[in-house]
């Protein structure tokens, strides 16, 4: 193709040069290439000219490096060249790199848009027309009484006092902290730092669309001399966050550095929390939108599976450049131009995009009020329907979705029938499991009325509310990754907020009921109560305690569990094996049985007809109630546990890979609950000792979880009997002794109880780079890649099956109950008097006895601590005692190796006999620590998460087996005890 250009004629190369690809658009070409690795690239741009020119492209690289980097780096000049300088080539052909090849005859308005983009200069590009009211200084009062808290305000002089005013200058901060790494925001996945001395030589060079952005969460950790010049601003002094342990809370607050053209493209805070953000030096232009209206160019996505909300938008720069002009004034965002000294508050909910003019220092913190709390809480609760209306508004909901919510609002809080900027227009897409993200042609949106918006929607938690989904419970559905916090940690700060701030119970109630269904299981508890007759519920008993999978209710001397993690069917087999660990402790008076709560009563608890009604239940045989949801086989007797632990563990094996959605719970079943009463422990939770116990009351601790393991691993467990298994189960050699560790075998390699435990590893190998890749930071890449060649492909060898001289298959490891779940939350602590050696005098007494609230009581008392009591059985299992290691280890430990040994010296117990070697496998088997690593990456929780972040320098190891011998090395040096 040929086209005349000045007199001269110039052949187009693209139809040469690309074949059939010419029928794709250049935005697709690159976006293919950036999936390519470097070297395939580096091939591809040698077939041809346009081939050369795309695969050329600084952007592309600059994709691969971020994609390669793992940690720190440095840029050297250009990301081609960086990207060269990761792949380590020969020194001489690093020498004999050439210049650029230039061609013509090939034009793109795609590559030459992006040029411009990064080549642009912002200094006349401000915007000071008022639209955002400047108030300065405020008091608390007059900031509520003028702003309300729901429009976004730019405030002047609260930050004239701050040393940071004058010292967080790009030329005063490369002189302190010059050697200091800082986190950078990109568009990658993978977490990246740099020296700031690095940084500044990469701002100063570059020339990127979208520049590496410094946006640095744990600034103030890593240079607390930072956090001394600056104050919270007294307007947002406020933060309920506070009441999270450190290690629990979010991120809330960032350094934030960048040149020109950098910025944060359009989006919502995480968990429509509100923040304030002060600039030091350089400007920032702000657009703004109000909540629900989606800007123009921007995607929203919510997953139907967990409510995981993914936001596809251009960057800052291209969509002021490219959307912003295609708007009508009406249509036009909120502006402002922030300048040094000025702190903007952006309000819960609202959309926001900012542009960095020039070369720009500020710091920026998000908080939950009494303004938000509710829709924080509202934000974290399950389902998808409500987080797509919070940041879309109407256009979330679909027609038959809208008719539900329209009968169930009254007319005065919202008028549903406006209409909703054209829903054959939306741009909201709820995604189903699995999906990918398709990217829309944004310029063909209509971007709606922003008047229309703000009239039509108001951003009322009365109404928002009312598109929860009813059918999904906080307990029964996945947590949504997106959401700034864990299930445990979130309940965890409900209860705390409840006990810290009593004159706020009635917004902490509400927004319990958002995000927990607190009303729900107040109705359950009230029924278990007056079947009990138990006293009425005080104000303080009407919350769930602590962090637990479970609703959990302290009384006046007894606790009440409620069962529904999970669904029935689990909750029914989680009960039940409890209960039948209960009557086994009975049985054998076991000395574990003084350190464990004892049972006052258990039941099923269902709803009927709109009552609730109790029925008891042992554990033993089948109530009626429970028959109707044919969960299980009929042919139990009434003195069997059907729920027992052997029938718990096909369950658990056959729901290997599946997801809560998927696990699904029978029909008529869902108003079915199991519940448990216990003797309630006095103390306190370790939880809230651990950071303030003496060295010497750890050690304690660790002996006596040594003492009470040992009791556990030695009781002895159920027999294994067939014609209580579904009919596809059975068939398995059931001859074994119980508890014994050279097991023989009379027709199968492994015994029974160790058949079901190998089967259900050997499933979770099957997913596991996948599981991995999903729970993604801060579990290295790299290794997540050498997973499968690490984890044995044949699990009989991990539990040492092996023959004797005499041909007889014996196995090396005792098979045991497990309790699964040791952690901070679940082991009481008592106080007591070093000085007394008897357990129960006077002064003794009048320390256990303080009467908190299942001891949440923050007064910070001198005294010294000693275990009382493990809780909560619910987890219970039958395996590798190995196993119980792991969040002993990982989390009362702390990761302390020293907590470790002592607690192995009071354990005493082996933990694996000797066996003949294969040599094809070197001696990774005999090493105990390699069993325990297996087991980690294994885990149905994400235990590497907790290993990475205890052990941050093993985030660059480049082998499990650094990462094994670095957390797990101590259990190499324990022989055990015959």
């Amino acid at each position: 193709m040929e086209s005349s250009h000045g007199g001269f004629v110039m052949r187009d190369r693209r139809l040469d040069a690309l074949g059939d690809l010419i029928v794709l658009p250049d935005e697709v070409i690159c976006s293919i290439l950036e999936l390519l690795t470097p070297r395939d690239i580096g091939r591809l741009a040698c077939v041809s000219s346009v081939m050369y020119i795309f695969c050329n492209e600084e952007p592309l690289w600059m994709i691969q490096c971020l994609k390669r980097s793992n940690g720190q780096f440095q840029y050297k000049g250009s990301w081609k060249r960086t990207m060269l300088h990761f792949e380590e080539p020969p020194i001489e052909y690093k020498e004999s790199c050439r210049r650029p090849l230039q061609f013509d005859g090939f034009y793109s308005s795609f590559l030459y848009r992006r040029l411009y983009r990064c080549h642009t200069s912002l200094s006349g590009f401000s915007f000071d027309d008022g639209n955002v009211q400047r108030k300065k200084l405020l008091t608390r009062a007059e900031f509520d009484h003028e702003c309300g808290g729901m429009e976004p305000v730019l405030l002047t002089g609260l930050a004239d006092t701050w040393p940071a005013r004058t010292a967080w200058t790009i030329d005063q901060l490369l002189l302190k902290y010059g050697d200091t790494s800082f986190k950078i925001s990109q568009r990658s996945a993978h977490k990246i730092s740099m020296k700031f001395k690095d940084y500044v030589s990469y701002m100063n060079v570059q020339h990127d669309e979208d520049p590496l952005y410094i946006f640095d969460p744990q600034f103030g950790e890593d240079s607390p001399g930072l956090l001394k010049d600056y104050s919270v601003p007294q307007l947002f002094q406020e933060d309920w966050f506070e009441f999270l342990d450190a290690n629990h809370r979010p991120p809330y607050r960032w350094l934030i550095i960048g040149p020109e053209r950098s910025g944060a493209s359009w989006h919502v805070d995480p968990a429509l929390t509100s923040a304030w953000n002060t600039l030091l030096c350089g400007r920032k232009r702000w657009a703004l939108y109000p909540p629900g209206r989606v800007p123009l160019g921007v995607t929203v996505h919510v997953s139907d599976e967990d409510g995981d909300v993914h936001i596809e938008t251009p960057s800052s720069l291209q969509w002021w450049l490219d959307f912003y002009p295609l708007l009508a004034d009406e249509d036009k965002p909120i502006e402002c131009t922030q300048l040094p000294g000025e702190t903007i508050f952006v309000p819960t909910g609202w959309w926001h995009c900012v542009l960095n003019l020039e070369t720009t220092v500020a710091v920026t913190q998000n908080f939950v009020d009494s303004q938000n709390f509710q829709f924080v809480c509202l934000d974290f609760a399950p389902g998808y329907l409500h987080k797509g209306v919070c940041r879309a508004g109407m256009l979330a909901v679909d027609e038959d979705s809208h008719e539900d919510v329209k009968k169930n609002a009254s007319s005065d809080e919202y008028n549903l029938s406006y209409p909703a900027l054209a829903r054959n227009k939306k741009r909201v897409h709820t995604k189903k499991s699995g999906e990918n993200h398709n990217h829309e042609d944004a310029t063909n949106v209509a971007a709606g009325s922003y008047n229309l918006q703000r009239k039509g929607f108001p951003y009322d938690i009365n109404v928002l509310e009312k598109f929860l989904d009813e059918e999904r419970d906080h307990y029964n559905f996945p947590w949504s990754s997106g959401n700034c916090i864990g299930q445990r940690e979130m309940r965890e700060w409900l209860f705390k907020l409840w006990v810290g701030k009593p004159g706020m119970r009635e917004l902490i109630w509400k927004g319990a009921c958002l995000a927990l269904n607190a009303g729900k299981w107040l109705e359950c508890l009230e029924a278990i109560c007056a079947f009990h007759s138990f006293p009425p519920l005080t104000a303080e008993q009407r919350l769930p305690i602590g962090s637990g999978s479970n609703p959990v209710y302290i009384m006046a001397d007894c606790v009440v569990k409620i069962f529904v993690e999970n669904g029935l069917e689990s909750s029914l087999y989680a009960l039940g094996t409890e209960l039948q660990f209960y009557s086994l402790q009975c049985k054998v008076d076991s000395p574990l049985k003084k350190c464990i709560p004892d049972v006052l009563a258990s039941g099923i608890l269902y709803l009927e007809n709109g009552s609730y009604t109790v029925v008891p239940w042992d554990g033993k045989g089948v109530p009626d109630v429970i028959k109707k949801c044919n969960l299980i086989s009929s042919k139990c007797t009434e003195d069997y546990f059907p729920f027992g632990i052997w029938n718990k563990k096909q369950f658990e094996d056959r729901r290997v890979g599946m997801s809560l959605c998927e696990m699904g719970t029978s029909d008529g079943c869902t108003r079915i609950w199991p519940y448990i009463i216990t003797k309630r422990c006095k103390g306190k939770i370790l939880n809230q000792l651990k950071d303030t116990l003496a060295l010497e009351d750890m050690l304690n601790l660790a002996s006596f979880l040594g003492e009470q393991l040992h009791n556990l691993h030695l009781l002895l467990y159920p027999p294994f009997i067939e014609s209580t298994l579904p009919d596809n189960e059975q068939g398995m050699d059931l001859a074994f002794t119980n508890g014994c560790m050279e097991d023989v075998l009379s027709k199968s390699n492994v015994p029974a109880e160790w058949e079901i435990f190998i089967r259900t590893l050997t499933r979770k190998k099957k997913d596991a780079a996948s599981r991995l890749t999903n729970w993604g930071d801060p579990i290295p890449r790299t290794l997540i890649e050498k997973v499968d060649e690490y984890i044995p492909d044949d699990f009989a060898k991990l539990i040492g099956v092996y023959k004797d001289e005499n041909g007889l298959n014996k196995v090396c490891k005792p098979c045991t109950w497990i309790h699964s779940d040791i952690m901070d939350d679940n082991v009481f602590m008592e106080p007591y008097c070093p000085s007394s050696c008897l357990h129960g005098d006077a002064a003794d007494t009048d320390l256990r006895d303080n009467n908190t609230l299942n001891g949440y009581d923050d007064r910070a008392e001198k005294k010294s601590w000693r275990p009382s009591h493990i809780i909560d059985f619910s987890n219970l299992s039958i395996g590798d005692p190995i196993y119980d290691l792991i969040p002993l280890h990982l989390d009362v430990f702390s990761g302390d190796s020293s907590l470790l040994k002592k607690f192995l010296e009071s354990y005493k117990l082996p933990l694996v006999r000797g066996m003949p070697q294969d040599k094809s496998e070197g001696d990774k088997f005999a090493r105990l620590s390699y069993h325990a690593m297996c087991y980690c990456i294994l885990h149905d929780d994400n235990v590497l998460g907790a290993i990475f972040s205890l052990w941050k320098e093993l985030r660059t190891a480049k082998s499990w087996e650094q990462v094994e011998l670095t957390v797990w090395g101590e259990l190499n040096n324990y022989k055990g005890f015959s």
